[in-house]
């Protein structure tokens, strides 16, 4: 996400999502990648813009969302979710959507928001996170007791 490799990681999202707006075919990740993206119009714009979308750094600390990493996070959860990595997580997606009425994008979000934070510990503690502790913050975030495991 960040350094040398950070321009190709972009560039991925970038020319994704411009095959799809040309109608060119696409790999099944630059699918995933066009889909996440066209939930997300708010970076239509930038993905249009291959010099303004790898040349800016987006900085939390000026209370920034990096549009690349919100959509890896979005990507992440769709392959755990694809897998049932770890055990469980597919079963929440799903109660997830239930609850949402079926809305994606709002439950990916509610989601995300505890991936984010696994990876932000994870970074922080080097080591990998506990996936129990992930699956719990997913349950808070659906309104789910730490006791109801389905």
């Amino acid at each position: 996400m960040f350094g040398p490799q950070r321009d190709p990681y972009r560039r991925q999202f970038i020319d994704a999502w411009q095959k799809a707006q040309s109608g060119a075919p696409l790999t099944a990740l630059e699918q995933r990648i066009a889909e996440v993206a066209g939930l997300h119009p708010e970076y239509h714009a930038l993905l249009a813009d291959a010099d303004k979308a790898l040349g800016r750094d987006w900085l939390p600390e000026h209370g920034e969302t990096n549009p690349f990493l919100h959509m890896a996070l979005h990507l992440a959860l769709l392959e755990q979710v694809g897998a049932d990595l770890p055990p469980g997580i597919r079963a929440l997606y799903a109660q997830a959507l239930r609850a949402r009425g079926g809305e994606r994008h709002d439950a990916e979000h509610r989601i995300i928001d505890c991936l984010a934070e696994a990876l932000w510990r994870q970074q922080r503690d080097g080591r990998e996170d506990d996936p129990r502790v992930y699956l719990d913050c997913v349950r808070r975030q659906l309104g789910l007791g730490l006791g109801d495991r389905r």
